[in-house]
């Protein structure tokens, strides 16, 4: 069957992710507490302001069209590759791998920039509480946490994401109740979805950051092999992903409009920036309140850390199965049934950049995190892209639902390549610097991406048969019997009962 995964031998998957556990396990990877506190305020400040809801808006709809034709295609195949699979069942095998390489690069950036993340608010919060230790030690003991639960199988971190997901979102639904409870309607501004709010200057600047906010949603299909039922809930789960975390977010920084002012929320913002939230926290909830919202903003930035340290292993996986990495890295761990080499290069991966930067005195929010954030987002927009346009190539002669199969890819298509050339163009403001190195890493991806379309070409000519299995698409040369026309070449008597046989 097309679309199936093409299992290495020896590998053994535990079947036991359902839907919520996968749902919890992408929304964790957007990390919406911290999406709230650091990236609403900046799009206020130097954003659309008071505008900054109809964004999120904008985003969840154009991320629902992608998830339209993403669970199409999901529906029809259930492989550890992700995009990569789709990609090269829709668009062909060169661009698969392409994709597939850009994708490595994407998640295992996004991973460091949020460890980066991680590492100082941890500092931070720990430091205000009279235990001041160097970012660095955060560094490394969230890395010994993380790889040992990505050694593990998909279904501990699931129950630990989901336990830290509950909580933030609790926390800042308990803020939105608390606004709502003292303002009533007044809370809920009209004037945020006025047009000269929502169309005006800093627009491609809140686009961004309303996209950048949805990190990691898409990564449902990664855990196609190890779901009940991958063909129902990966498709489900990104659904409800996109669904909940673009709710959440329109409710929220709405109701932060609402209790801030419209006419004030831009100046507020940028007076006070990761601090709003902080100050929303301690006026309609309490400072003890304020405290656990702290405490929960670094589980967040941790939850994030393990779904996107999963997402990459999942990848490097996959594309070591095909051959397009190192064969080693193609292994399941026998008691835990996990990718457990591919989780150890990636905690390894990590640890040297934490090093490298560390060596270099640079700062883990301000250089690192941002950069690698900023690398890692344009990355993973752009292989949405590719895969709303590869559900239209796939379905391209097969007679199904147009809505589900062009109107909406298309329509996410469009959504998310304006959303990449915003970062593109506003690469500098979404990483907070203007040093030439970090705004030529955009570069990195298009030499990334072209590297992996010429090595599948290569491999065409020098392994066909490996070249024919990438995406773990059908081999052309061996056409799949169909069982219905295929006489069983075993020998019957006159009954038509089999025969015995000497050995």
């Amino acid at each position: 069957m097309a679309g199936s995964a093409s299992t290495a031998p020896g590998t053994d998957f535990r079947r036991t992710l359902t839907t919520p556990k996968i749902v919890f396990i992408i929304i964790a990877a957007a990390a919406p507490l911290a999406a709230m506190v650091f990236t609403v305020p900046l799009s206020f400040a130097i954003g659309t302001g008071p505008g900054v809801p109809a964004m999120f808006v904008f985003a969840g709809l154009t991320l629902l069209c992608f998830s339209v034709g993403y669970a199409a295609i999901a529906r029809r195949m259930s492989n550890m590759g992700g995009f990569y699979a789709h990609i090269a069942h829709g668009l062909g095998r060169p661009i698969a791998a392409g994709a597939g390489l850009l994708a490595v690069l994407a998640y295992n950036a996004a991973t460091v920039g949020v460890l980066g993340a991680f590492a100082y608010f941890t500092q931070d919060v720990a430091a205000g509480h009279g235990l001041d230790l160097p970012w660095e030690v955060w560094a490394f003991v969230g890395l010994l946490v993380v790889g040992a639960l990505g050694y593990r199988e998909a279904e501990f971190s699931a129950r630990l994401l989901s336990a830290c997901m509950i909580c933030e979102i609790a926390m800042l639904l308990a803020l939105d109740i608390a606004v709502l409870s003292r303002h009533g309607t007044a809370s809920l501004p009209l004037t945020s979805f006025a047009p000269d709010h929502v169309v005006a200057p800093g627009l491609g600047v809140s686009v961004m950051f309303g996209f950048a906010s949805f990190l990691g949603f898409e990564s449902a299909a990664l855990y196609g092999e190890e779901a009940k039922a991958p063909r129902r809930s990966v498709p489900r789960a990104t659904v409800i992903a996109v669904v909940v975390v673009a709710s959440f977010y329109a409710l929220t920084s709405w109701v932060a409009v609402g209790a801030v002012g419209p006419g004030r929320v831009r100046a507020e913002a940028e007076q006070h920036l990761g601090d709003l939230f902080f100050r929303l926290g301690d006026d309609y909830l309490g400072h003890p309140a304020t405290i656990t919202m702290q405490v929960l903003l670094c589980t967040s930035l941790f939850a994030a850390w393990l779904a996107l340290h999963n997402a990459a292993n999942r990848y490097m996986y996959a594309l070591s199965r095909d051959g397009l990495l190192p064969a080693r890295l193609c292994a399941a761990h026998g008691r835990h049934g996990s990718v457990h080499r591919a989780s150890l290069v990636q905690s390894g991966f990590s640890a040297v950049l934490v090093v490298a930067f560390a060596g270099a005195g640079l700062d883990p929010y301000v250089n690192m995190s941002t950069s690698m954030l900023g690398l890692g987002t344009l990355g993973i927009i752009l292989l949405q892209a590719l895969a709303s346009v590869a559900v239209v190539g796939y379905f391209r002669r097969r007679h199904e639902s147009r809505w589900q199969t062009l109107v909406a890819p298309v329509s996410g298509a469009v959504g998310l390549t304006v959303a990449a050339v915003l970062v593109v163009c506003n690469f500098d403001v979404l990483t907070g610097t203007t040093n030439p190195v970090v705004t030529a890493l955009p570069w990195l991806l298009p030499a990334v991406t072209a590297a992996g379309v010429g090595f599948a070409y290569r491999m065409r000519v020098a392994r066909p048969e490996r070249y024919a299995r990438l995406g773990g698409m059908p081999d052309p040369a061996r056409p799949t019997p169909d069982p219905a026309t295929t006489a069983d070449p075993r020998p019957t008597d006159a009954a038509g009962n089999l025969t015995p046989t000497v050995q």
